[in-house]
């Protein structure tokens, strides 16, 4: 073991209150668990010395002596840290928590499984549904998930008495500290098997292939995720199984832009056509539309159609807005014809012809940038 200060192992002030030593030690502890922290080879001797400076610093009489001498004067007095009698990390944490850092676990829960699906732009309108197939972990069909034998007697566990736990008591610093760790023999079912069965071995559990159907609800979003209670990997016998998590993934629709529940669309017109005026037909989730360009449209300019866009997540009811932006596209590689009518077009234009008109675009610019 170092000789680290203890106020420094446990990252508090030497005016530290009981309170502050206490809460900066659940800390420390928590970041060293194992399962926390299972790639830390040092974790256990880092934990060892985090408890001895606990127990040293929760103690108000060691906590006057260590601060006026330091260990020196606590090996003097006698001092022999509790923490470095135990054997294994796990004790440790059962000791100074009581039944370890989780308390005790019983039958494992069954894992959480992730798939994802994919949906066109268009489903977001209404909603939709998919069946899904994904490898799970699912109880046998054969021993229903109680891991024996059909027709044979499932007996209570001679080792815990059907408790699914063993239980030690410690003496610590503290006092006696009772550990409990689920059975070794039952694994915390508190039963076993006569006779186990043949297609699982008695773990009551096998993979297997799945189908779910899943609802997809309008105004879903790309990356959000569905959420089906038990349709996970099966627990341990006694366990509660894992759920399923479905991502929705939503294709991007070629000219169309999500933004919330609005879409975007950039639409090329000739500069003719910005300067005149003109009606643009454009596509929307509902079909074919049309949008008037009003004469003097500037480059980045903007127009809606009111309810176009998509829906409220779960309501198909209420929709957004599809905006249009309009890109003015100059001609080039003009004929001589071409920039003879352009040069008398320049020539006859005025001053009032170009007052600047301030576009969607540079307006939000403005704003931005003030």
């Amino acid at each position: 073991m170092s000789d680290r200060d203890y106020y420094e192992i446990l990252g508090v002030s030497r005016e530290a209150s009981s309170q502050e030593i206490k809460k900066a030690f659940r800390q420390v502890a928590r970041e060293l668990h194992p399962d926390v922290n299972a790639h830390d080879p040092e974790a256990e001797e880092k934990f060892k010395e985090a408890a001895e400076a606990y127990e040293v610093l929760s103690d108000d009489e060691n906590r006057r002596t260590y601060d006026q001498y330091g260990r020196d004067g606590l090996r003097s007095g006698g001092y022999q840290s509790q923490a470095q009698g135990f054997g294994s990390i796990d004790d440790l944490f059962s000791a100074f928590f009581g039944g370890g850092f989780g308390g005790s676990r019983g039958p494992s829960p069954g894992a959480d499984i992730g798939v994802q699906v994919e949906i066109e732009l268009d489903d977001v309108l209404d909603g939709t549904s998919r069946e899904i197939e994904y490898e799970a972990v699912a109880n046998c069909e054969h021993c229903h998930g109680n891991g024996a034998e059909p027709g044979t007697p499932i007996k209570t566990c001679d080792r815990c008495q059907g408790a699914g736990e063993l239980r030690t008591v410690a003496n610590t610093a503290f006092g006696q500290m009772v550990r409990a760790t689920p059975c070794d023999r039952c694994n915390g079912d508190g039963r076993i098997a006569e006779e186990p069965c043949k297609v699982c071995s008695g773990l009551g559990r096998k993979h297997s292939s799945k189908k779910s159907r899943i609802d997809i609800p309008a105004g879903i979003e790309s990356g959000q995720r569905i959420r089906i209670g038990g349709a996970g990997h099966a627990g341990e016998t006694g366990a509660t199984p894992g759920d399923l998590y479905v991502e929705v993934l939503v294709k991007e629709r070629e000219g169309m832009i999500r933004d919330g529940q609005d879409l975007v669309t950039v639409v090329p017109v000739d500069a003719t056509a910005a300067m005149l005026g003109d009606t643009v037909e454009v596509e929307t989730l509902d079909g074919k539309d049309e949008i008037e360009l009003a004469p003097g449209t500037q480059p980045g300019a903007e127009t809606r159609i009111k309810g176009k866009g998509l829906p409220r997540l779960g309501s198909s009811r209420r929709r957004g807005n599809h905006r249009f932006i309009f890109n003015v596209v100059v001609p080039g590689k003009l004929s001589e014809d071409q920039k003879r009518l352009a040069g008398e077009l320049n020539d006859s234009i005025t001053d009032a012809n170009r007052e600047p008109k301030e576009s969607g675009v540079f307006s939000r610019m403005r704003k931005a940038f003030g």
